[in-house]
């Protein structure tokens, strides 16, 4: 395989610490990888390197002439906000290409889900989901040998996430995947980077395996520490027993070699195996059981994203008391973050018209996927005091651990890496006690330890819990009961395989999107034949106008695409 990159001793600093420290590896063609780590490890940062974004304190990045190489960014940049979808995709291409390879950025928008109607939206305006397909379309538009995708599944609902492991299956170059997410890993990787202790270890496996292996790797490599200290320790006392007999006697040569075995012990402790720093925190949420037949209560609410918007779906009656852990689950747009958020600015204005009552004893918690909440100009200290009465040494050694050095202290909330971010909310969360937790995607940032951890913490939660989370593993792990939100209604199953199967199965539902509204609007069919038949027909008139263009305007890549659409579904109806 011919190689795409090589990385030589690439070494990092920052104020707080190395990050990367003689890091060296081989990217080739086929290469499918990976990348994992605990949260503020450095994993964005290797990316940033790569693509030059960033530039190492020592060692080099070299790329073969023939490597095309596209970067896909972890948030949507401030300077794409404004602009709108096709030239934020046409931005990627140099003005000659602009002229004459317009087609292909429509093209790829297309292939990405988004219709002729939304290529004029402004890119501020999407859902992370759907940020998420543009920043590929920008990427893939270069026509790149390798990719680097920083977090690609954040923020994606389960049909999206899908359709990104469907996606990554069947693209046929190399990439870089930074993920926590690890049956997406398992499913698209051939291959797993794990860094850690600011080095990069490669495992030729898939990443639950390769986890699994570095365990192992760890039990042997403990093992092996204990048999050389134990050879350390046993040389040392020879040296120190031998220097007092030499002391006490007078004897040279006793002295003599009570200090070579002393060097001895220099020489074992320099080449020791040396094992992993563990990683210091631990997420633990402690919650607060009101003796009360309920929490929250909700009748007839309609759930709006904004004060003059339409509603985005109606509830007839629920209600939540302790110990109820309960899963939100729904498409990106259709609700969910915006009854969290609903509840939440009752909890701080409550009013009585608007179908929510709370326990007048509840104290209220809230984890915003945004992490708002943390004010960007404060302190990491400043940052804790809204959530506990602590002295200013409590917030410290809670700081500590969680694995802020106390030189970081006196860092800005605005500094840290997202991962950073959300584990110093969840400290402030696990300060407080609280009875009623609402949790707004909280895994996007979390490592899997983390994501694990916080599966076993809220099985023991004493409080209620309301969980928004596309993350399947955590929801049947976590959770005792189960809300889906579809088709503009919230209704309560008992099985999560009906669950998934409704959200995620065909039921003729067709997706469109307008200029005025970006969220998906979900039209019911009235059967799947006619849906089908429906699409045929909208393919071909697309099909007739644009074969009817002068040559130069037409778009040969979407006519492609359309044909072979309407072969597909000349197919279904034969088989109908």
């Amino acid at each position: 395989m011919s190689t795409l990159l090589t990385a030589q001793s690439l070494s990092l600093d920052t104020a707080f610490g190395p990050l990367l420290a003689e890091v060296t590896f081989t990217l080739k063609k086929g290469d499918r990888l990976g990348l994992i780590g605990h949260n503020g490890c450095g994993k964005s940062t290797l990316l940033k390197l790569l693509d030059g974004t960033l530039l190492p304190n020592s060692g080099s990045v070299t790329r073969a002439h023939h490597c095309l190489l596209a970067r896909v960014e972890q948030h949507l940049p401030e300077d794409l906000h404004s602009l709108t979808l096709l030239d934020a995709v046409m931005a990627r291409l140099s003005p000659a290409q602009q002229h004459t390879d317009g087609w292909r950025a429509q093209a790829l928008l297309a292939s990405m889900g988004f219709d002729e109607t939304a290529w004029q939206l402004t890119a501020g305006t999407l859902s992370g989901g759907q940020h998420t397909r543009l920043l590929l379309a920008r990427a893939l538009i270069t026509e790149p040998d390798l990719l680097l995708l920083d977090e690609p599944s954040n923020h994606l609902d389960l049909p999206t996430l899908l359709w990104l492991e469907q996606f990554l299956r069947t693209w046929n170059g190399s990439f870089v995947l930074v993920s926590h997410d690890q049956h997406l890993l398992d499913n698209v990787t051939n291959g797993t980077w794990i860094l850690r202790d600011q080095q990069l270890s490669f495992f030729q496996l898939p990443c639950s395996t390769a986890r699994a292996a570095l365990v192992e790797r760890d039990k042997t490599d403990a093992h092996r520490h204990q048999a050389e200290q134990k050879e350390i320790d046993r040389i040392a006392a020879s040296a120190k027993r031998l220097a007092i007999w030499g002391k006490v006697y007078d004897n040279e040569d006793l002295a003599r070699k009570a200090k070579q075995m002393e060097k001895r012990v220099d020489k074992l402790k320099d080449s020791q195996t040396e094992l992993s720093a563990a990683n210091q925190w631990q997420l633990i949420l402690k919650g607060e059981a009101l003796p009360a037949d309920r929490l929250l209560e909700m009748e007839n609410l309609a759930v709006h994203p904004a004060p003059d918007c339409r509603p985005l779906f109606k509830l007839a009656i629920q209600r939540v008391k302790s110990g109820d852990r309960v899963a939100i689950i729904g498409r990106n747009g259709c609700g969910k973050s915006s009854l969290l958020r609903l509840l939440w600015q009752h909890y701080q204005q409550p009013h009585e018209d608007g179908g929510i009552r709370l326990h007048p004893r509840v104290d209220m918690g809230y984890y915003d996927q945004t992490l708002h909440q943390l004010r960007d100009n404060n302190t990491l200290l400043e940052a804790l005091e809204p959530f506990a009465a602590l002295t200013e040494r409590e917030r410290k050694m809670a700081l500590i651990s969680a694995g802020f050095a106390w030189l970081r202290h006196g860092q800005t909330v605005s500094t840290l890496s997202g991962g950073e971010r959300s584990r110093l909310l969840f400290v402030g969360l696990t300060l407080a006690r609280y009875s009623l937790l609402l949790l707004d995607e909280p895994t996007n940032h979390l490592d899997m330890e983390g994501k694990e951890a916080l599966a076993e913490t809220l099985q023991s939660y004493e409080g209620g819990v309301l969980l928004v989370t596309h993350d399947r593993t955590l929801i049947a792990k976590s959770c005792n009961r189960f809300w889906l939100i579809d088709n503009g209604e919230l209704s309560e199953w008992h099985s999560l395989d009906g669950l998934y199967e409704q959200l995620t199965g065909d039921h003729g539902e067709v997706v469109t999107t307008s200029q005025n509204n970006v969220t998906p609007t979900v039209i019911q069919v009235h059967s799947q034949t006619e849906s089908w038949l429906e699409r045929l027909v909208e393919l071909e008139e697309k099909l007739a106008q644009d074969l009817a263009r002068k040559q130069s305007h037409q778009k040969p890549a979407l006519q492609q695409q359309w044909q072979a659409e309407i072969a597909a579904l000349n197919l279904r109806l034969e088989m109908e």
